[in-house]
Order: structure tokens, then sequence, then C-alpha cells
């Protein structure tokens, strides 16, 4: 009952009593979700800063849970996240960190995901008024809002996949408003993160997924109603 008589639209359409510590979290594990395709079968949250020294009472957790549940920030069940996903079977475990990543914003949240043998661990930050930036994916060193619609892209890093891939997008009249393009030397993996102007982008996935070494394809869309599982 932690929230009864709190939660408010306040900001940012949103259910709870602060847009940082609230609906900036619920997007963040929104975006872990939509990454994860799927709810995962357990997440391990850690939370630095001031997330770590007031989660409870702020529903930084419960806000974090409801983004895994692919809630919005303005649906009701936000409230009952953590009983929802314990019927769903979801389990969560928070670890409160004292000691600070280094060169992130305080409100950060790390969530590392596991489903049977997959890992998948996404750290994101609150950075004010409900808005977030997704700065780690796994190993990469990435940055991007998801205010828009966002394309991730893992591929093998070889010689025209960059111009490969905008031609897809020329194609179909998508229209790049940012892109960050970030590499494992040792390896040779990529994650190449493009945001783009159109939501309706949907049909340009299966095309990149066909390029010769691209390994996986996400769509990041955080609008009303937008579905979970990955395309």
């Amino acid at each position: 009952m932690r929230f009864k008589d709190v939660f408010s639209i306040i900001g940012p359409s949103m259910i709870g009593p602060s847009s940082s510590h609230t609906a900036g979290a619920a997007r963040i594990g929104r975006v872990a979700r939509k990454l994860a395709g799927a709810l995962p079968d357990r997440a391990d949250i850690y939370l630095y800063g001031s997330f770590a020294e007031t989660y409870r009472g702020h529903g930084t957790d419960v806000a974090l849970v409801a983004g895994l549940l692919d809630f919005a920030t303005d649906d009701e069940r936000i409230r009952d996240a953590l009983s929802i996903a314990e019927r769903e079977r979801l389990q969560v475990r928070f670890h409160p960190m004292t000691q600070a990543l280094p060169n992130v914003h305080p409100n950060t949240a790390k969530i590392v995901m596991q489903s049977g043998e997959s890992r998948l661990e996404v750290i994101g930050c609150s950075i004010g008024g409900g808005n977030i930036e997704i700065v780690r994916i796994n190993e990469f060193d990435i940055k991007f809002s998801a205010a828009y619609p966002t394309l991730l892209i893992f591929h093998e890093d070889r010689t025209g996949m960059i111009a490969l891939m905008t031609h897809i997008l020329q194609q179909y009249h998508i229209n790049i408003g940012y892109m960050k393009v970030e590499r494992k030397t040792r390896s040779g993996e990529v994650l190449t993160a493009i945001e783009i102007d159109d939501a309706d982008a949907r049909a340009v996935v299966p095309h990149l997924r066909q390029l010769p070494y691209v390994q996986a394809v996400h769509f990041i869309h955080l609008a009303e109603g937008e579905p979970a599982d990955e395309i």
C-alpha cells in the first residue's frame, strides 16, 4: 500500500510522485523490456545515487518493475506492479549501491535480466522531467534518449555496413535524426543506434535484419500501446 493516496498526474503524463523517480524509472524499465523482447525470468536491479537512497519512498522500485511489465507511465497498474510481477513469476531483487557509477547521472539504474541462459544488461539514467538516457547495453557504451523511435542494430564490424543500413532507410524515406556507433574492438561487434522521425517505421526492420553480418535489430518506441515483443 506504499502508493495509496500519493499518485497524481504531475508534469509528464504519469502515475507517481516524481517525474525523475517514477516516470523516468518506468521508461528505463520499459526500454529494457523491449530489448529483452519478453518478460524475463529474473531481474536484478542495481540502484545508484538518489535512486539507491530513496527508491522505496519515491516509488522507483515499483516504477522500474512496471517498466519491465511494459506499463506506460500513466498506466494505473503501476501501483500494483510488484504484486503483478510476482503473479507473473518475475523474480526481482533490488541492490542499492553505495558507490556511484563513474560519469553518469546520479539517478541511475542497472537492470540485469536473465531468461534461461540468456543475459541482458541495460544501464539507464533518469535525467529529469521523466526524460531518460540509456548509456549502456551489455558491453556497449551507447547513448540514446528513447524520446524518439530508435533502431538498435547489432552487427559485425564490416566495411560498408553503415552505408547499407542508411541506404535501406533512404528507400523507406526515413529521416535520421541521430546516430551513434559503438564498437567492441576485440570481438569486432558493433551496436548502432539510430533515432528516426517516423514512428511507423516497423516495416524497415525485416529488411535490416536481412543484411549480411547483422545479428539483431530492435525497434524501441515508447508510445502508448506499443507492443513489447521483439518484431
